[in-house]
């Protein structure tokens, strides 16, 4: 037995609607996946992690994350896994690991934890301004079928800490480029042509965008007043190595829970568990 099987996810985690979503899309958005108490401890500690950040200068480090992006406008972290407990509870949430594990098709490891906070920049974006689209694996190299449904290995669970109306920078993508083995910049071009392609997220506090990383996504314009904070896990097959600089700390796996060690370092490696539904399977409910 794996010590991943002492660490119950459900299977399937999605609807059959929700899986189909993905499919035609390359995305799909659960909302509320966290309750508001969940929502606030996150939003706490995202701000914390920032104001020691900025205090620590430059090229700083504090509790293991430290700014990959750091402007007026714009903080990107990385590696929030060893930051506050609240941050870890979400990484190992059983159900946002589940909705990973079926976009996979199989168990994971997390491959890294990065967190946005941003507002709207000076000049604001005008609504014709292009985007920094880009991916994190290609079509068929990060990808396959099985049981007629799409699959990657390479999957993000991004979740809003604060609510996302259409002006508040929801993350955007291409509909439908998780499959299409074209050039991606000319799938851009025809985005850029045809904005109906482009596809924004809007959505309560407390819900998560699930995606494959073959799918063409960037960063959405923010013109509201408001701030956006999001909280990103990455993850793959077991047997995948950890995003550069990604790699949580041996003391800090030593202290997890046992059943996240495997989880959160990839100790399972080539014990990958692989795992396939079929589209109308019921999504699991916690009672069975």
């Amino acid at each position: 037995m794996t010590s991943s099987e002492t660490f119950a996810r459900p299977f399937p985690a999605l609807t059959p609607s929700q899986r189909y979503h993905l499919d035609v899309f390359g995305y799909v958005v659960v909302e509320n996946t966290l309750s508001s108490e969940q929502v606030g401890c996150l939003h706490e500690a995202m701000q914390r992690l920032k104001t020691d950040l900025l205090a620590a200068g430059e090229g700083g480090v504090v509790r293991g994350c430290r700014l990959s992006a750091r402007h007026a406008h714009h903080c990107h972290f990385a590696h929030i896994l060893e930051a506050d407990p609240a941050i870890y509870e979400y990484l190992t949430n059983p159900r946002l690991v589940g909705f990973a594990e079926e976009l996979v098709g199989g168990s994971v490891r997390l491959e890294e934890s990065e967190a946005v906070i941003n507002h709207r920049p000076d000049p604001a974006p005008d609504a014709g301004a292009p985007f920094g689209f880009h991916t994190g694996t290609a079509v068929d190299q990060g990808t396959y079928t099985e049981n007629g449904l799409f699959h990657c290995t390479f999957v993000k669970t991004l979740t809003n800490l604060t609510d996302l109306e259409p002006d508040d920078g929801g993350t955007v993508c291409i509909a439908g480029s998780h499959k299409i083995k074209a050039p991606r910049e000319q799938i851009i071009a025809c985005a850029e042509e045809d904005r109906s392609l482009i596809h924004q997220v809007t959505a309560p506090a407390g819900s998560t965008l699930l995606f494959g990383e073959s799918l063409i996504h960037a960063t959405g314009h923010i013109r509201s007043d408001r701030e956006r904070v999001i909280v990103i896990g990455g993850y793959t097959p077991t047997m995948f190595q950890a995003w550069n600089g990604q790699e949580p700390s041996a003391e800090f796996v030593a202290a997890a829970e046992p059943r996240h060690q495997a989880l959160l370092s990839g100790s399972d490696r080539w014990s990958w568990q692989r795992q396939h539904r079929s589209l109308a399977m019921p999504v699991h409910k916690p009672s069975e």
